[in-house]
């Protein structure tokens, strides 16, 4: 039986071209998308905050597969954490990193 490898540090900085990012951040704002993420978080409205990050491998720094400095927005429930799509990612033509997170906060009108 293989045996887990805990993984002590990851590096989960990236960077993305300006112009990829806008692209990505366009899908991410989208009016469909906003109204399927809000059904999925169980409330009237979402905002697309403009944070994304990186997913890093589970560890006891990271359990919640996140860079530790977004946790409080999992946290919250004031916040829904989302995987952005892979057609998203396709569309924007961001192949590394090959996964990304976006962050949303829940709105009540």
């Amino acid at each position: 039986m293989a045996q887990l490898r805990i993984i002590e540090n990851f590096d989960s900085n990236f960077s993305l071209d300006p112009q990829l990012k806008e692209t990505l951040f366009n899908l991410l704002k989208g009016e469909t998308f906003l109204q399927q993420v809000a059904a999925q978080a169980q409330c009237e409205r979402v905002e697309f905050t403009e944070l994304i990050f990186q997913p890093v491998p589970y560890s006891t720094a990271t359990p919640k597969g996140m860079p530790s400095e977004y946790e409080p927005y999992y946290l919250s429930s004031d916040y829904t954490v989302i995987n952005v799509p892979p057609n998203f990612m396709f569309t924007a033509k961001i192949f590394k990193p090959s996964r990304l997170c976006a962050i949303y906060r829940k709105v009540s009108t």
